[in-house]
């Protein structure tokens, strides 16, 4: 196939009826200085005519003929046979009606040089010509493919424009029948997946021409495709070890692939509304929690914990309770984030207080307040029902490299959400004069007391309290706490949860001030951080699911206790 990244290439494009635009594409292709493949899919007379007179007009161009129309992938691989029959080990495939970037070609042959053992792919960017209906489907296609490779590896399995390794796509065609029509693009790249040969993309424009000719059927396209996708997800059945084996989890992925599920589930929500949203919701999460062994693994630690815990204080538990419920309670949580802030959640219907906590907001509304959160709940459903309904300002500590992505997230779908979200890395002196200033002009300020903010393995320590949490020794982070009393200012806990298919606000006054005398500093504050986590125990018995920590929260990695009390 190839020496030391030296590969024979020639282009191939699969035509039928585009004669109009095959003279412009083989102008633009001339630059290259490449052979073309031309298969002619059964086309009408006049693109029949026109194929052939191009074919004896350039030298550079060999036509191969398709007694009747047999679709795109049929002649794909017809081509790709015609390729590996004159020698070469590499073909370029472009689409004929002109929608590709041929100026992007080179990056294309460069990446195949580079990897020769891949398939190159372009990864459309569209502008406002692409039909609406075209893109979803796309982005529907997108999730089936990650589910049926268990991997974000192929972000786009629908562009014609590629590089194809000739060999390994002709023995698979050879092993098994592959798709005829617009099914094949996808069906190819999942398959070669299977089999070891990876996916790699390169960013191209794709337009779709006014005068276009689009030979995609809506009814027998799609009608193709839905059956390809069923094969291939129980196909990936027997393959998950493999693929399990292989796969780079989300987690490790880089801030865009992380987000870009999340992307296309708030799309169909804006679009199609909560119901369909639910709908797609469940095999998406289903995707997520076969593919999340650690977030699963500390799911279940979690949820038998804290059964464990109801059990010996004859607590009664909302049922039922699974691992895979709590990953779809947490993408829901993901979607009232973004309705919170849309203005899509309305009280009474979708969101109301618990006993208490109206009055607990209402006598400190003229002041300043520290809110003690946690990722029980959801406090950014708390923080835009705030800001529309009362007017107070709740600014919130952003900690982590997740939820600052969340955060780029949040401002573009809801560009008020971002407004009062603070990015720090460690809490200092910097830190607690700024939220001063918030609380001194009245407005509220929340962190989270059940999560260390200082990654050790970047040179940080994590200063933490131990503290009894549903009837285990659990690490608490001292900082929230050190700083409420540096502020000397009201306290509350406040945590959103959902109970009888509604989210309900608790909110409890906690201390004013938090106090910790000079002479008995440490059991000052292990005396406040047990209460703290006696209270998230208390509301985590009403709602385990809406437990947002997926990790062994009564362990730090890498760390011995008795090194971790130290200030």
């Amino acid at each position: 196939m190839s020496v030391d990244g030296v590969i024979s290439l020639c282009i191939m494009i699969p035509c039928y009826n585009h004669g109009a635009t095959m003279a412009d594409v083989l102008s633009r292709l001339a630059l290259f200085n490449l052979p073309v493949i031309i298969v002619d899919d059964g086309s009408d007379e006049p693109t029949r005519q026109m194929l052939g007179q191009l074919a004896r007009e350039r030298r550079e161009v060999f036509l191969v003929r398709l007694d009747h129309n047999s679709g795109k992938g049929a002649a794909v691989i017809r081509g790709l046979t015609a390729a590996s029959a004159a020698g070469y080990s590499h073909a370029l495939q472009v689409d004929a009606d002109g929608q590709h970037r041929i100026e992007d070609i080179p990056r294309l042959l460069a990446e195949a040089r580079l990897h020769p053992e891949c398939l190159i792919s372009g990864c459309p960017v569209y502008d406002a010509s692409v039909p609406k209906s075209r893109l979803y489907g796309r982005y529907v296609t997108h999730v089936w493919v990650w589910i049926e490779t268990l991997s974000f590896s192929i972000k786009d399995s629908m562009c014609g424009f590629r590089v194809y390794p000739i060999r390994p796509v002709l023995a698979l065609a050879a092993k098994r029948g592959l798709g005829q029509h617009m099914d094949f693009d996808t069906e190819i790249m999942v398959r070669l997946y299977w089999q070891g040969t990876t996916s790699r993309f390169i960013t191209t424009r794709v337009i779709y021409p006014e005068a276009g000719i689009s030979h995609f059927d809506a009814l027998w396209d799609n009608l193709r495709i839905s059956w390809m996708h069923t094969r291939l997800f129980f196909g990936m059945l027997p393959r998950i070890p493999a693929l399990l084996r292989r796969r780079r989890h989300w987690s490790g992925m880089d801030e865009r692939k992380g987000l870009l599920g999340m992307r296309f589930m708030l799309a169909v929500y804006r679009r199609l509304g909560r119901g369909v949203f639910n709908v797609l919701l469940r095999p998406v999460i289903a995707f997520y929690w076969l593919t999340g062994s650690v977030q699963r693994r500390a799911s279940r630690q979690w949820l038998s914990q804290v059964s464990r815990y109801a059990r010996s204080q004859g607590a009664v538990l909302p049922a039922p309770l699974s691992s895979y419920r709590h990953f779809l309670r947490f993408g829901g949580a993901m979607l009232d984030k973004i309705a919170s802030w849309r203005g899509d959640l309305l009280w009474g219907r979708d969101i109301d207080f618990a006993p208490g906590a109206r009055d607990a907001i209402e006598t400190s509304m003229r002041r300043g307040q520290l809110i003690l959160a946690s990722h029980l709940g959801d406090l950014e459903v708390c923080r835009a029902m705030a800001q529309q309904v009362s007017g107070v300002v709740i600014n919130a500590l952003v900690f982590t490299d997740n939820a600052l992505r969340f955060k780029q997230l949040l401002e573009e779908i809801a560009p008020r959400a971002g407004v009062n979200l603070m990015p720090v890395n460690n809490i200092g002196p910097e830190t607690a004069i700024l939220l001063k200033q918030k609380l001194d002009a009245g407005e509220w300020v929340a962190i989270v007391g059940d999560r260390t903010a200082i990654n050790p393995q970047r040179g940080g320590v994590r200063r933490v309290i131990w503290s009894s949490f549903l009837g285990r020794e659990a690490p608490f982070p001292q900082g929230p706490f050190v700083l409420a009393a540096a502020l000397r200012c009201p306290v509350l806990l406040m945590f959103a949860i959902r109970e009888q298919d509604k989210l309900r606000v608790y909110c409890e006054h906690f201390a004013d001030p938090v106090m910790l005398p000079r002479t008995s500093r440490q059991a000052a504050l292990q005396q406040v951080v047990d209460r703290y986590a006696e209270r998230l125990g208390h509301f985590a018995l009403k709602a385990p699911l809406d437990w947002f920590n997926f990790f062994d929260f009564w362990q730090l990695p890498d760390e011995r206790r008795t090194t971790e009390q130290k200030e």
